[in-house]
Formats: structure tokens, C-alpha cells, sequence
């Protein structure tokens, strides 16, 4: 019998350790920055192309490496981080198992420049599959530049596995999101495609963030500080009334290194109790900074996870501390919930004495006594008027060209309450009386054979999804203007998803009369939502958009019908006349599927005159 077992090659070997350090171009940034940061630089550039399949260069001013770190940097397990296994427990760098360049040469086209501050030329190796191509002496400024073209080229099928362009992008701005934030000291810029994305210089913790997420973020946030024997804690949180339902921003960094934990993010979610509405999410932007020997980052390869000596005392002080700031700024309600403020003492009346009120009387005053100018008082009776004053009641009420005063039989007054209509119907009057509505909720109609039973919401958001999928692929919907335009801001991620959409909503009636860099100016709106609707009704878009990653043209225009109907649609709760009602009926049972929503839950039900009898049996 021949032995089995064998040593793989180094190159088949990388392929292997490739897949579980490089998932996506975004995997490569992540990798490539952290070395950027590990290396000194203060200025790192970032150019992508086509989401990062085609190109990806990350460039720094840091320290670079000489002609034999450049050639040894690609080898498997070659780290300049860590010495022995002893240094795992004092981490202090981004990097330390020596995998990522190995990794990334083996599945790429890459180019290494790189020069150190007193060489007088620098190195430049090419790699394709592991296996070096070239290297020689070049002209490159101090720091380090890396080119990865190509990526996955020799792995056909990983490449298929890889999504649109968009969303491989939306991964690579998280990415690059994460090591922006937990570096503030150093210059950030990120180009896509020859645009530019971020241009982020150096800031403080609060003004990076603002940079990243738009000007109107600095208002939201509320700084949290805390600093004891376990752990230094800081950052900020944002205030509950800006809660989103989506948890994009939400960053936990350990250490200046980004980390995921549903455990610390269940102890800031308590901080918050009884303070979010219904399925809103905090913002949150917390730093905390622990002993290297007390957390071991050596769990996976992406190193996002982190195993805590004391999780359970680390859970009590994060969210002490939140709920500290809370109520520190008077974000959080106080227990007194009918005190008013402007009863307060101020602070200069505190210490003064309190002394009774001096009241000032005239006793010769008289109300009804009116002042001659030659002194005294004289009654001020009513003095009759002249014989004719009486017509002068009634000038201009005699009609142009005729004698006779005009008359009005009836006299037609505003309503006190405008409401407008949902469904635009006709007279009331026209509309049968054959519906009611159940609490709020269904709508009751009779049938020949027995009753039916529609849930009011889950019809409309049918009746308006059909509706939708008409306009944006046949014909434009009409749209309402508004008298003053309205201006949304959005992060740099939620903008390139928005402009993507942007023709599928201007076919559904919104009009976008300017779109900037970090928000939209609206001057158009669909004719069924209000005003104050609409920043809610987009928020959840972009959110259903990015929760769905939609690859195909298709499947996107399927959820923006379907996010848009599902915010558009009179919602349980809300009392409907006969008309509306009648409206709904009707136009349900018009629409190609009646019986399901969009989100494939049932519309109605029928009671039949069969099953009601069984139910007096």
C-alpha cells in the first residue's frame, strides 16, 4: 500500500487560506488598509474601479519596506507583527498572522511599490498566481502603493459568486466606514470609477464621524465617557428621537479595532429601554480601549470577533455609562413629567431674600371719567349721533348699476377640518352602503354565499403595489409639486444606492430637482403621501433595498414597489368612510392577484352561509 498523505503546494495552499481571508473586494480594502495603518501612514489613498473587481490601490506615505520585506511580505505566515506566541496577548497592530498579502497573490494580479525614506530608489514586484513575475528597481515616492487587478481571475466560479457592482460597493464604503472611524488622526480619500467618495481629513472622534455621515449627524450625537480599573470608554450615542430601523449605524471598536457583539450591543439596547420606538435601532459610535491581555482577537481570520475575559462586568459598565449621558444631558425624561421648566428658579434669584411685593394704588382713579383738557373729569356718556349715520352701515353692500341691496339665501363657511382624500372617489353619495369597518382594521362586505372579510391594510398595499409596478414600467405616475422644495440628507453610501433608483422614483412621481453629494432636494412628490411622510418613506426604502441586495434590474424594481406600497398604504387603525371603503373593495378585487399581498400574506378570508350555520349548531 502507497502512503496518502502528502503536503499540498504553497500556491494551492494560498488558494485554500484565500478563501477565508479574501471573501469580496471589500475583504482586500479591509486587509490593505490595516497594513497601510500598521506601516505609519498619515495620508492613504483608495482607488476602485468597478467595485474593486477590476482594481483596487491602496497607497500610503508610511515607512516602507526594503527589497527583501517587499519579496518576503507575499510568503505564507511572514509577519513583521509578532515575534512568538507570547505577542498574541500584547497586540498593538491591526495585522499579525501573515496570511493577507499570501492570500491576495494568490487570486490577483498584484504590483508592489514601495521605497524607504533613505533608499535612493524603491522596489516594484509583480505576482500572478503566487508565482513572481518580475522585480526591480523603480522611481516611487517614500511609502508603499499596492495594485489588485483582477481579483479571483484564475477562480471562476468564486468571481460568479460576487454581486452587482453596487453592492459590492456598499460593502467596500462599510469597510472602509470601520478603519475611517477608528483612525481620525489620518487623511482619508476613496475614488470609485475616477469620482470621488470620501475626502476625510484629519479630525477629531466627533468630527470624523460628522464627515462620514453628513452635517446634520453633529446634533444627534451624545458623548458617552467612562473610565475605570477594566475599561476606558468613549464615543458618542445617538438621541433617541433619531433612532433608525436599520442598524447601519452602529460601531463598536475595541482597542481602535472594529468588532461585532450581539452581547455588548444587548447591554447599549437596555441603556435605551423605554426610550425607542417600535423597531427603531440606536446610532452609536463607542470606543472602547481594554489590557491587550485581557481579549484574544485570534478567533477568525477576519478578526471581527473577540473573546472578553469579564463580558459580564464590561456589560454593566458600557451600559451604566450610556444611561449615565442620557440623563446627564437631559436626553433621557425625567420622573416629574408635569413640571415645567420655566418655573424654575434661576440661579441669580437663588440666594436672594425673599421679600413681600409693594402695591401701588390710586385712589382718585375712575374708570369712567374721561380727562377735559382744562382739568376735571366729565361723564363719558354716549353721544347721539347724526340723523343719517344709520346708512352709513350700509355703504357698499348696493350691487353696481342697481338700487336693491344684494341678499344672500345661504352664507357658505370653511370647514374647521380639511382631511383629504386617499382614493380620490367620487360622491359619496355614489358608493353603496354595503361595507363596514371593524375595528378600525377590516373591512366587512357581504357576499351571495356569505360574508368576506378584508384586512385593510394588506388590500391597499396590493391595490398600490400593482399600481406602482405600472408606473415604472409603463407609464410615469402624476406628481404633486410642493411649494417649497425639501431637502433629505443621506450618507455617501445611502447616495450612490439613491441615485441607482433615482429614475425608478422619478417614475413613480417623485421629482428630484437637485442631488448632491451627501443629500437630495425634492420639489415633487407622489399624489398619495404627505409632505412629512416622505423622509420616512425613503429612509425605509434604502433600508428594504439594502436588506434585500438585489442583484437584477428586476428584483430591485420588485422591492422598490413593494417598500413604497408598504409606506403608502393606509395603515390598521384608521377610520375609513364608506366611500374609501368602497374604493378598496373594488379596486382589490381588480388587481391581477387579490387574494395575496406583495409579501405573500393573505388578504381576505370568506365566511360562507354554510359555516355560520355550523357555528349555532
Amino acid at each position: 500500500m502507497t502512503d496518502v498523505i502528502h503536503l499540498l503546494p504553497d500556491h494551492v495552499a494560498n488558494q485554500i487560506a484565500a478563501g477565508e481571508v479574501v471573501q469580496r473586494p471589500a475583504s482586500v480594502i479591509k486587509e490593505l488598509l490595516e497594513n497601510a495603518i500598521d506601516a505609519g501612514g498619515t495620508n492613504i489613498k483608495i482607488l476602485v474601479k468597478e467595485a474593486g473587481k477590476t482594481l483596487i490601490q491602496v497607497t500610503d506615505n508610511g515607512k516602507g519596506m526594503s527589497v527583501t520585506d517587499a519579496r518576503l511580505c507575499f510568503e505564507r505566515h511572514a509577519t513583521s507583527k509578532i515575534n512568538s506566541a507570547e505577542d498574541l496577548f500584547s497586540l498593538k497592530t491591526k495585522g499579525f498572522r501573515g496570511e493577507a498579502l499570501a492570500s491576495i497573490a494568490a487570486i490577483a494580479h498584484v504590483e508592489l511599490k514601495s521605497r524607504r525614506q533613505d533608499d535612493e530608489v524603491g522596489t516594484c514586484i509583480k505576482i500572478e498566481s503566487s508565482e513572481v513575475t518580475s522585480q526591480e528597481a523603480c522611481v516611487t515616492p517614500v511609502g508603499t502603493t499596492i495594485c489588485v487587478k483582477n481579483l479571483f481571475y484564475n477562480i471562476p466560479a468564486r468571481r460568479n459568486f460576487l454581486k452587482s457592482d453596487t453592492v459590492e460597493l456598499r460593502h467596500v464604503i462599510d469597510e472602509f466606514q470601520r478603519v475611517a472611524l477608528a483612525h481620525p488622526a489620518i487623511q482619508f480619500s476613496l475614488f470609485h470609477n475616477g469620482s470621488e467618495l470620501f475626502q476625510l481629513p484629519e479630525a477629531n472622534y466627533r468630527q470624523r464621524i460628522v464627515n462620514i455621515f453628513g452635517g446634520k449627524t453633529n446634533e444627534k450625537l451624545v458623548p458617552v465617557e467612562e473610565d475605570t480599573a477594566i475599561v476606558k470608554i468613549h464615543g458618542f450615542v445617538g438621541k433617541p428621537e433619531f433612532a433608525k430601523k436599520g442598524r447601519g449605524e452602529q460601531f463598536f471598536f475595541v482597542n481602535d479595532r472594529f468588532i461585532k457583539s450581539p452581547y455588548l450591543n444587548h447591554a447599549v439596547t437596555a441603556a435605551f429601554e423605554g426610550l425607542l420606538k417600535d423597531k427603531a435601532y440606536p446610532s452609536y459610535f463607542l470606543f472602547l480601549d481594554v489590557d491587550p491581555k485581557s481579549i484574544d482577537i485570534n478567533i477568525h481570520p477576519t478578526k471581527t470577533e473577540i473573546k472578553f475575559d469579564d463580558e459580564h462586568a464590561l456589560y454593566t459598565i458600557l451600559r451604566s455609562s450610556i444611561k449615565h449621558s442620557l440623563g446627564q444631558f437631559n436626553v433621557a425624561p425625567v420622573l416629574d413629567f408635569d413640571r415645567d421648566s420655566s418655573l424654575d428658579t434661576p440661579y441669580d434669584f437663588s440666594q436672594k431674600e425673599i421679600t413681600p411685593p409693594k402695591v401701588e394704588v390710586d385712589p382718585n382713579f375712575n374708570p369712567f371719567k374721561t380727562e377735559r383738557s382744562g382739568g376735571g373729569y366729565t361723564p363719558n356718556y354716549r353721544t347721539e349721533k347724526s340723523a343719517g349715520s344709520w346708512q352709513s352701515l350700509y355703504n357698499g353692500l348696493r350691487s353696481e348699476g342697481t338700487e336693491s341691496f344684494s341678499t344672500r339665501t345661504q352664507v357658505e363657511f370653511e370647514s374647521d377640518q380639511v382631511t383629504g382624500n386617499l382614493f380620490g372617489l367620487k360622491d359619496e353619495g355614489e358608493a353603496g352602503g354595503t361595507t363596514f369597518q371593524l375595528n378600525k382594521k377590516y373591512i366587512v362586505t357581504t357576499l351571495k354565499s356569505g360574508i368576506l372579510v378584508i384586512d385593510q391594510q394588506r388590500a391597499h398595499t396590493r391595490i398600490l403595489y400593482e399600481e406602482l409596478l405600472k408606473n415604472i414600467t409603463v407609464t410615469s405616475a402624476v406628481s404633486q409639486q410642493l411649494l417649497f422644495p425639501l431637502t433629505i440628507q443621506f450618507s455617501t453610501n445611502e447616495m450612490e444606492l439613491l441615485k441607482e433608483i433615482k429614475d425608478s422614483l422619478e417614475q413613480t412621481g417623485f421629482i428630484f430637482s437637485e442631488v448632491k453629494k451627501d443629500g437630495v432636494e425634492i420639489s415633487g412628490i407622489p399624489t398619495l403621501i404627505s409632505e412629512s411622510e416622505v423622509e420616512i418613506l425613503l429612509e425605509q426604502l434604502l433600508l428594504d433595498l439594502e436588506n434585500e441586495v438585489p442583484g437584477a434590474a428586476f428584483s430591485q424594481v420588485d422591492t422598490l414597489a413593494k417598500s413604497l406600497s408598504r409606506g403608502m398604504a393606509v395603515k390598521s387603525g384608521t377610520a375609513l368612510n364608506i366611500a374609501e371603503q368602497q374604493n378598496i373593495v373594488n379596486s382589490l378585487f381588480a388587481c391581477k392577484e387579490s387574494s395575496l399581498s406583495p409579501f405573500n400574506k393573505p388578504v381576505f378570508i370568506t365566511l360562507t352561509v354554510d359555516e355560520l350555520d355550523k357555528k349555532f349548531m
